[in-house]
């Protein structure tokens, strides 16, 4: 009898498990071409803007950038190194163009004009 009394009360333990997840529904009603059990998960929605640089980013824009703490995302050291190796790399590609473009605005002086001398006509 005892027995009997512990399988009712795991099928009892069962059945409101299933009525109070909201698992009884999808165990109990298949469709056509679909699997008999899904994995329960839903597609993730985006709740929170994405992150994004401007077009013309700047080593500022690199530094206010902020991430979504997550359970599982990413470890947050690894991340703010990427990101101030990103910054420096900016920095340093600015500092080169702008270098760059002050050279070519830089008037060229001028080079005295060497010229060949003539081949000596032949007798």
């Amino acid at each position: 009898m005892s027995f009997f009394l512990v399988f009712v009360a795991i099928v009892l333990a069962a059945v409101a498990i299933l009525v109070g997840t909201d698992l009884a529904p999808r165990v109990f009603r298949r469709r056509a071409g679909e699997q008999p059990f899904e994995d329960g998960f839903d597609e993730p929605v985006a709740s929170l803007p994405a992150v994004l640089l401007p077009d013309d980013a700047e080593p500022a824009d690199v530094d206010r950038i902020r991430f979504a703490v997550g359970v599982r995302g990413y470890r947050m050291d690894q991340v703010d190194q990427v990101l101030d190796e990103l910054r420096d790399q900016i920095a340093r590609k600015d500092r080169e163009i702008a270098s760059l473009r002050t050279e070519l605005e830089r008037p060229e002086p001028e080079r005295p004009r060497l010229e060949s001398p003539e081949p000596d006509p032949a007798p």
